[in-house]
């Protein structure tokens, strides 16, 4: 890791956070705006429906920890933003599981018991850890410059 200003370092940590936050808060909106459609227009489909949980129920947890996250932001020195690097490539590693995680479990729901209501969890699980790896990337690609 290059050296970076602790004031850059900092701005650069909030704003991953409050991306964070703003994609929890639109996961939400869709997650619960797909289940009241499907429910107004009385529609069925477990596919969407289980989406629709993942989307908002990850969302919960990541506007949730971003908002925690954002209170604890303080200037790092050499050491902290060299943790911060490492925790970072960890949730990389982590973000990327989740994405194996939902392709299985989409996979296997369909090959195994064609069960739509897994496909769409699964389906779920890999777009939120698809968009947490591409967030923590972007974070990492900044401060590793």
């Amino acid at each position: 890791m290059s050296y970076m200003w602790a004031d850059t370092l900092e701005a650069l940590e909030r704003a991953h956070l409050l991306r964070l936050t703003v994609w929890g808060a639109a996961s939400i909106v869709a997650g619960t705006a797909l289940v009241a459609w499907m429910k107004v227009a009385s529609r069925r489909s477990d596919l969407l429906r289980h989406f629709a949980y993942q989307s908002a129920g990850w969302g919960a947890l990541e506007v949730l920890l971003g908002a925690v996250l954002l209170t604890r932001v303080t200037p790092r020195d050499l050491a902290a933003a060299t943790r911060l690097d490492r925790l970072l490539w960890l949730n990389i590693g982590l973000d990327s599981g989740y994405v194996i995680c939902g392709l299985m479990l989409a996979l296997l729901g369909w090959r195994l018991s064609r069960t739509l209501g897994v496909v769409g969890a699964g389906i779920g699980i890999t777009v939120q850890g698809l968009a947490l790896v591409l967030l923590d990337l972007l974070l990492a690609g900044q401060i590793n410059r």
